[in-house]
């Protein structure tokens, strides 16, 4: 179990409808949780603020389309925090009542047609294309009309009584999407935990982003993930969303944040979570 407070009973927000790549990841995190669906990613994370589901599960980044705005400026601009993680490998399919060459309009959600560009423009290049709130709502659609087909996954096509016209359709095969938890409290440490923040230097001068990280770098932490951000406070003005092995609580990374707090601008932990499982 990768989060030690999900227990029996507990409600998981997610992006619906059924047979969504975040319910694969809901699942994997606890098979008995209830199990609340919403249109889109902002009613979510609304969801997981105002308390009426336990936690949220939401796509933080693709590792073919990179990171999912909604989810990072959600985690800037709100009291909210990731809490656990789970990796899902995304297994593209292409759905349908109806034959290849009955097909007159592909749906998907706009993450799912970009990560099949190559597959799409090799056998439906003069196709109408038309975006979704999910890949489950795009099969759920594609259910009804024969000359509809979806990018969704193979549960989608069970869900919906659909046939699999073609599968691993992603353009590339090593296609993965990193889920997160969000709650509103930081779990305690497990021995096995990442911290994320989100930095903003202030004032640009020639070698702040290498003292930055060399208070990482000294005390020997671990960075997985670096990446800049527009600020939305002017052109050229960036955030800086980092993940480190290690819990916020201990010594090497809470010294660390501490030094690093004064000479920047801005610091905001978002989370200091379990990491995470890969599903196969």
């Amino acid at each position: 179990m990768i989060i030690h407070s999900l227990v029996m009973g507990m409600i998981i927000g997610l992006l619906g409808p059924q047979g969504t790549y975040s319910e694969k990841a809901a699942r994997q995190l606890n098979v008995k949780a209830r199990l609340m669906f919403f249109d889109d990613l902002e009613e979510v994370i609304e969801s997981v603020l105002t308390r009426e589901v336990d936690c949220g599960v939401v796509p933080i980044e693709n590792s073919l389309e990179g990171s999912i705005g909604i989810t990072m400026d959600a985690l800037k601009e709100n009291d909210i925090y990731i809490i656990g993680e789970v990796i899902v490998p995304i297994r593209h399919c292409l759905l349908s009542k109806g034959h290849m060459e009955d097909i007159k309009v592909i749906l998907s959600h706009s993450q799912a047609l970009a990560q099949c560009r190559k597959f799409i423009r090799e056998h439906f290049k003069d196709i109408k294309i038309q975006t979704t709130g999910s890949t489950s709502h795009a099969a759920k659609l594609t259910s009804k009309f024969p000359e509809m087909a979806a990018i969704a996954s193979r549960e989608s096509a069970q869900k919906y009584g659909l046939d699999i016209l073609a599968d691993d359709i992603q353009d590339y095969k090593e296609n993965y999407t990193r889920f997160v938890v969000l709650g509103n409290n930081i779990p305690e440490p497990t021995g096995h935990d990442k911290t994320s923040i989100i930095i903003h230097l202030g004032h640009d001068r020639p070698g702040a982003l290498y003292d930055l990280l060399g208070e990482f770098a000294s005390r020997n932490i671990n960075l997985t993930k670096i990446e800049s951000r527009p600020s939305k406070m002017g052109l050229g003005d960036y955030l800086f969303y980092i993940d480190m092995e290690g819990h916020r609580s201990d010594k090497n990374i809470s010294v660390a944040l501490n030094n690093i707090e004064k000479i920047v601008n801005w610091l905001k932990i978002i989370g200091s979570y379990p990491s995470g499982i890969k599903i196969l």
